[in-house]
């Protein structure tokens, strides 16, 4: 789904109350039969959730609050999603770690177990395949997640080189989570709220670690990361045992941390400076391009040996030709494909997502520009609706972050 998903919610909110809902649903969007559902699926409904449809599965836009006020409330307290769409999977074998790395750009065997990164599957040209967050659980276990969007044409690319891989005397086998859920509790009540629910000391578990322990009374995988900018962790819970423990967690904040909806989370993500997939990352940008230089292991850097390493090292060594960056506009605010303009009006490059920020109270934006233009004050044209307005580059996140890490 292109564009902003704040920009879905405030559309549905106001389609819904001028015109029969049925209507709609019928006229815009796809069967709701053909949806996947998330075992949280009536939850969502009972307690207001508006469903749309997010890459093939029924989810929650926003609930009973508006995505302004869910949106600080997660800054301010705290935030539920429901991120089961999304596909996590574990690699097993001894060969795990070398396999992977052949796909991926993060130096994994240098991870200490227990510890992960953000990394990303190149294609042969250097370009995006998807972003993920891997876990070197252990030497021979990893854990990953990838994007419901992406979850196809992901699983198929790891599958073709997996059984040449393996047919070559490699030891590599990989199980798709699909019995499991995904909840991801954040903000600055995250740690203090499932601390109620879990005998292990939270204190000592830091951003990107990944511990397997007891929830609730259900055997969770918790990672310490999230796609806000905030604290948090992605919990990932047997699916049987999903309702039960977002009930809890709502039960144990007295209300403080809210269900939270596909249209907040866009804003926060966006706030905090990062990537969407298919908006702001795709098949022909590559990490360097798109800022994720750091992902990059050095040992990677030295050595190469994953897809389009060719590309992606010379783009290190000379510099990319574009770079993403963040902005901030005067008018409305601007959208993806907007066009960017230096200030002699001509072309240099264009906005992959944007908003208003329901935290700063102004416009934020992303977008690549040609290289020369990427430096943090220098003044844009950014144009809407075919005319141009006052921008200029800032430097990201927007919002600062707010991981838990060790003093």
């Amino acid at each position: 789904m292109r564009g902003g998903l704040w920009q879905l919610g405030q559309s549905i909110t106001r389609r819904l109350a001028q015109a029969d809902k049925k209507a709609i649903a019928r006229r815009c969007f796809a069967s709701e039969a053909d949806l996947k559902k998330t075992v949280l699926y009536d939850f969502h409904v009972a307690n207001g959730g508006k469903m749309v449809p997010f890459a093939g599965w029924s989810m929650p836009i926003q609930y009973k609050d508006s995505i302004m006020d869910s949106t600080v409330n997660c800054r301010e307290n705290g935030s539920l999603f429901d991120v089961s769409h999304m596909c996590g999977l574990s690699l097993k074998g001894k060969d795990s770690i070398p396999f992977l790395e052949k796909l991926v750009v993060a130096d994994v065997a240098g991870l200490a177990p227990g510890t992960g990164t953000l990394t990303v599957f190149t294609n042969e040209k250097g370009g995006t395949i998807d972003d993920s967050v891997i876990t070197k659980v252990t030497d021979d276990h990893i854990y990953l997640v990838v994007n419901a969007g992406c979850r196809d044409k992901d699983l198929a690319h790891i599958e073709e080189h997996m059984k040449s891989f393996t047919a070559k005397g490699g030891d590599v086998s990989w199980h798709i989570h699909d019995e499991r859920s995904l909840l991801a509790l954040q903000g600055p009540l995250a740690a203090p709220v499932l601390q109620h629910l879990t005998k292990d000391d939270l204190s000592k578990l830091y951003f990107g670690e990944f511990r397997i322990l007891d929830i609730n009374g259900a055997t969770c995988f918790l990672t310490r990361t999230g796609y806000t900018g905030e604290d948090g962790f992605e919990i990932s819970v047997p699916s049987e045992n999903a309702v039960d423990l977002a009930k809890a967690i709502l039960e144990k904040s007295k209300g403080k941390v809210r269900l939270t909806g596909l249209g907040a989370r866009d804003s926060l993500r966006l706030e905090a400076g990062l990537c969407l997939y298919g908006n702001d990352m795709e098949q022909h940008i590559t990490a360097v391009e798109a800022g994720l230089t750091w992902a990059i292991g050095k040992r990677r850097r030295a050595e190469g040996g994953f897809l389009g390493a060719n590309v992606i090292l010379k783009q290190i060594e000379e510099g990319p030709s574009i770079r993403r960056v963040g902005f901030f506009s005067s008018g409305p605010p601007a959208r993806s494909h907007s066009e960017i303009q230096n200030e002699k009006g001509e072309n240099i490059g264009e906005i992959t997502s944007g908003g208003f920020s329901p935290c700063l109270k102004k416009n934020i934006a992303m977008g690549y520009v040609k290289s020369g233009n990427h430096k943090a004050g220098t003044k844009m044209k950014i144009v809407v609706r075919g005319k141009p307005y006052d921008g200029v580059v800032t430097k990201m996140p927007f919002v600062p972050t707010k991981y838990y890490k060790p003093s």
